[in-house]
């Protein structure tokens, strides 16, 4: 159990990690793809999923904030009274950047010095907008103080009041699809 120095150094590390990843230069054929698995493939999140078929691809922050909005009114979003409502909520990203997509302490390898020595667990990343790593830390999580620790030394905080709006409701689309395995 690590005291709040050892939660601290940690949690620095960690940022300092994630802006090491998010510095990798994206390929020249993934340029026009705002959200993508890391080989360009179409990835499987609630968030980013296609309500038609075939897939449409995202190719700008405006499209992936669409998205998300239309994933939630399909899906009974009701905290909103308007399209427009939530997507001034959703944040706005510059630019789009190499993101692990699922950091937590079950991923994060950690010596006796509390000194990081690894991340595992690199399935969900991809290319993804700036402010996604620090989305997915901040969601509910059983990791007790994570995500507190996690914000409080973060180097940039987002406003998220529109992705946790979504969240409430797409997580439960992802619940009734996807089954939690059990330990």
């Amino acid at each position: 159990m690590l005291d709040a120095r050892g939660k601290e150094s940690v949690c620095r590390q960690t940022w300092q990690l994630i802006a090491e990843i998010q510095a990798i230069p994206r390929p020249p054929e993934l340029e026009d793809i705002v959200r993508c698995g890391v080989d360009g493939s179409v990835p499987r999140d609630t968030f980013f999923e296609d309500l038609q078929d075939p897939f449409r691809a995202l190719r700008s922050d405006a499209e992936l904030r669409v998205r998300i909005c239309e994933r939630y009114l399909h899906f009974g979003g009701y905290q909103y009274a308007t399209a427009d409502d939530l997507l001034g909520m959703l944040p706005r990203s510059k630019r789009t950047v190499f993101t692990h997509a699922d950091i937590a302490p079950r991923n994060i390898m950690v010596d006796a010095n509390n000194r990081i020595t690894g991340i595992l667990d690199w399935e969900h990343a991809g290319w993804y907008p700036e402010y996604w790593e620090y989305a997915q830390i901040l969601r509910s999580a059983a990791w007790g103080d994570w995500s507190e620790w996690m914000d409080r030394t973060a180097p940039r905080q987002w406003d998220l009041r529109g992705i946790e709006a979504a969240r409430l409701v797409l997580a439960l689309v992802s619940s009734e699809e996807e089954p939690e395995p059990e330990w």
